[in-house]
């Protein structure tokens, strides 16, 4: 674990700054065999890693490979493309420049900060670092104080595999958050709260440093009468109550056809039995609520609208059960904020229209999702609103496509990563051209008189 005093962060940053100018991080071969070494500590570490996590948020093994051990996947997609992504791209000229050559080249900016989130500790570090190395970059990776074991355990791994001037570990709370952000890094990358967000932006923004910003909000899923049933109610309950509703692109709340209401909920309420039992309490496949300050916001959400399943809580074991609430307003608190936990309010429309209303009346979504098999409203939807992603009849797995850009929009993000979309975050792409010696038309050299008329027909 790094020394977190701030001439100790200043000294980190100036060791990446000086190894950086060495070079070294940009050659192709460097890059690929520190790729290959941070698999091989996610791989040899698996067992650890699925024991942080059921530490800090009682996770079940299964979830932690399928949702961070995945990361491997991240990292295969990255060293199979690296040597496509870092190729010069040839790109055309006019005619007037016809003795010219132009070309696009992707360089590393340099040292970036990667900011962590806690409700999946481990790829929400790893997977932007994923990026950061395929680029060829140095970097510091500040875990989430909220996910203590698996924050000490990033820092093992990376003290371990890598040395401190090319990537490093500092682990803390807000206050070092605060006296790493006011240092000045080529890049900063967060995933985490939009409140948070803006004070990372604020902070970036006095030394003009660029932010890819993982934010959230309340991603609805559109429920249509045109759906497979027990398909649909499987898929939402998984994707919703997954890690115990901690995720930021978790079906926030559900907007469901009238029709189709009653038999829906009803699925719903069987799904949530079959998967976690009639006692989820004691279901080894259920999470928990990472602390108790999240937990006791969840609580006060509780009291909207009118449970149907669930609602069940433990303050000892942040235990809340997975909840399905109905009638529930458009202005109760649930409503007014993402939810982030495993509570699923349900609201009906008699009007795909006023379901779409609704959604565009608020800030952007990360994701949003829709439920149904016609064809007309799914190219409607996807006219007709704006979010980070869209799934199809599914929900949350468009996040493990590598080939898939993952961020948001306004309030949900800005930036995206995964695959070649983190390698375009943490690269500056430098276009260079270049002139022959072959010959040297005088048009554009002054005195001008007589070459106006030249000039516009090139510019006609």
């Amino acid at each position: 674990m790094i020394n977190t005093e701030s001439s100790n962060i200043t000294e980190i940053i100036l060791s990446q700054r000086s190894f950086f100018q060495t070079g070294k991080t940009k050659d192709i071969a460097f890059r690929l065999e520190q790729l290959k070494t941070l698999k091989q500590a996610v791989t040899l570490n698996q067992q650890a890693i699925t024991q942080a996590l059921q530490a800090d948020l009682n996770k079940p093994e299964f979830e932690a490979y399928a949702t961070e051990i995945s990361v491997l996947k991240e990292i295969d997609y990255a060293i199979k493309h690296l040597n496509t992504w870092t190729k010069p791209k040839k790109v055309p000229v006019s005619v007037e420049f016809f003795y010219y050559s132009a070309r696009i080249y992707p360089e590393p900016l340099g040292v970036v900060l990667i900011i962590g989130a806690w409700n999946y500790p481990f790829n929400l570090s790893i997977s932007p670092l994923v990026g950061a190395i395929a680029a060829g970059n140095c970097a510091i990776i500040k875990p989430s104080e909220l996910a203590p074991h698996t924050s000490h355990l990033i820092a093992d791994l990376i003290t371990k595999y890598f040395d401190s001037a090319y990537i490093a570990v500092v682990e803390g709370g807000v206050e070092i958050s605060q006296k790493l952000i006011a240092e000045k890094f080529d890049h900063i990358f967060f995933t985490g709260g939009t409140a948070i967000g803006k004070i990372i932006m604020g902070a970036a923004a006095q030394n003009l440093t660029p932010v890819t910003l993982e934010l959230g909000g309340k991603s609805p899923c559109i429920v249509d009468n045109e759906i497979n049933l027990q398909h649909t109610a499987r898929r939402i309950v998984w994707g919703k109550f997954i890690n115990a509703g901690q995720t930021c692109i978790a079906p926030d709340y559900l907007l469901v056809d009238q029709k189709i209401k009653k038999d829906l909920v009803n699925e719903l309420q069987k799904c949530l039995k079959e998967f976690y039992s009639e006692q989820p309490f004691n279901s080894p496949d259920y999470a928990r609520i990472i602390s108790q300050k999240h937990f006791e916001r969840l609580v006060n959400f509780l009291k909207n609208g009118e449970i149907i399943i669930g609602g069940e809580t433990n303050l000892s074991e942040l235990y809340i059960a997975p909840t399905l609430i109905d009638h529930v307003s458009v202005i109760d608190p649930i409503m007014q904020e993402e939810i982030f936990g495993p509570i699923l309010p349900i609201i009906e429309y008699t009007d795909i229209a006023e379901a779409i209303a609704l959604i565009n009346s608020r800030p952007k979504p990360l994701a949003l999702y829709l439920f149904s098999q016609n064809k007309k409203l799914q190219n409607s939807l996807l006219q007709e609103t704006s979010s980070g992603g869209v799934c199809l009849n599914d929900t949350i797995v468009h996040c493990g496509i590598s080939s898939l850009p993952f961020g948001g929009v306004g309030d949900s993000g800005i930036g995206s990563y995964h695959g070649k979309a983190g390698f375009d975050t943490f690269s500056h792409y430098k276009s260079v051209m270049q002139n022959s010696f072959l010959l040297d038309l005088k048009w554009r050299y002054a005195p001008y008189k007589g070459k106006l008329s030249l000039l516009k027909r090139f510019l006609g």
